[in-house]
């Protein structure tokens, strides 16, 4: 019956992970689940876990690929949080809630700044920043609640 429920969600998370960039392709409002990405592939660093970390790279750069985003640009982000912010939240790791929403905030915020930087680097209009920015970032620390 574990083996079963196991090889379920493994399943659901291949399927996800495949196809929702695609999706999103389509439907511009679906949230994006960068930050619970990003989480993930910490948590899969941290642990050593190899099955967080491929799982949360092929999302990420099926989803590069698939808005046509700057390559690997939310992955440089998320280990700008890894290597700068993830180790001064310590004093969260007793709260169970506190450190995936936090982490999910500051990685969700850098990639921000690192987009807006890239812009503004390469004279581009990537993001334009409005009021439908917010709803992917509550959507993601919604889900980094429910992690």
């Amino acid at each position: 019956m574990h083996l079963i429920r196991k090889l379920i969600l493994w399943t659901i998370a291949i399927l996800f992970v495949l196809f929702y960039p695609m999706l999103i392709s389509i439907y511009v409002f679906l949230p994006l689940f960068f930050g619970v990405m990003g989480y993930i592939l910490i948590k899969g660093i941290e642990e050593g876990r190899w099955s967080y970390i491929l799982l949360a790279l092929v999302y990420l750069l099926n989803m590069d690929i698939n808005l046509s985003l700057p390559f690997m640009l939310i992955s440089i982000a998320i280990l700008l949080v890894y290597v700068f912010i993830y180790p001064h939240l310590n004093h969260f790791r007793k709260c169970k809630v506190c450190t995936p929403l936090l982490t999910v905030f500051f990685i969700d915020m850098v990639y921000l700044g690192v987009l807006l930087a890239y812009d503004f680097i390469f004279q581009e209009q990537i993001v334009i920043l409005d009021d439908i920015l917010l709803y992917p970032l509550i959507v993601d620390l919604l889900v980094a609640v429910m992690l």
